[in-house]
């Protein structure tokens, strides 16, 4: 599907203008790689983002994500990156094939403007097209605007996963969220 196309049923899927003008949603390059894991590493630094501490090279994030499902939001005058959404299959098994786990970043002074939106509403698109039919991730229950964001496109909260892992020292609680596809 077509970028524009992509955009077009964003649009209708939002219900509103995508982040403001000025802003493309576009497949992620290997040319954003610097930009897109100082982001990553910005959102790690919160500690409120994944049990991750450090942003991986651009081989272990690229080796870990679906190609097909690797998104950016970049400034259309300056190129620069301001956030990213990306896809990682939940399984090798054939029967997961339609079950992705995602991420989203915004850049730390570009959050609150709609980006987040514009990201997932895409990735959302996308997914569809590609034929997933479960889209879930976990997030961390302090990560109100996360969760805020989610629930705001269709996912709901599965349940939460009780102190499944250490991050910093003490034990964390993770929300499951997933959308299901409203694809026929």
């Amino acid at each position: 599907m077509a970028h524009d196309e992509i955009i077009d049923r964003y649009s209708s899927l939002a219900g509103r203008a995508a982040a403001g003008p000025g802003l493309e949603i576009r497949p992620m390059r290997d040319a954003d790689a610097a930009q897109v894991l100082a982001i990553y590493q910005a959102g790690l630094d919160t500690g409120q983002a994944s049990f991750e501490t450090t942003a991986p090279s651009w081989e272990g994030f690229t080796a870990a994500r679906l190609p097909h499902l690797r998104y950016v939001a970049a400034d259309t005058g300056t190129g620069q990156v301001v956030g990213w959404v990306a896809g990682s299959a939940v399984s090798a098994r054939p029967v997961y094939a339609g079950v992705v786990e995602h991420s989203v970043y915004v850049h730390p002074g570009c959050q609150a403007h709609g980006i987040g939106t514009a990201l997932l509403t895409t990735f959302i698109v996308a997914c569809e097209d590609a034929g997933v039919w479960t889209i879930q991730s976990g997030i961390f229950p302090e990560n109100a605007a996360s969760l805020a964001l989610h629930r705001a496109l269709g996912f709901r909260v599965v349940g939460t996963r009780e102190r499944i892992g250490r991050h910093h020292g003490r034990w964390r609680d993770v929300v499951l969220v997933e959308r299901r596809s409203t694809a026929g």
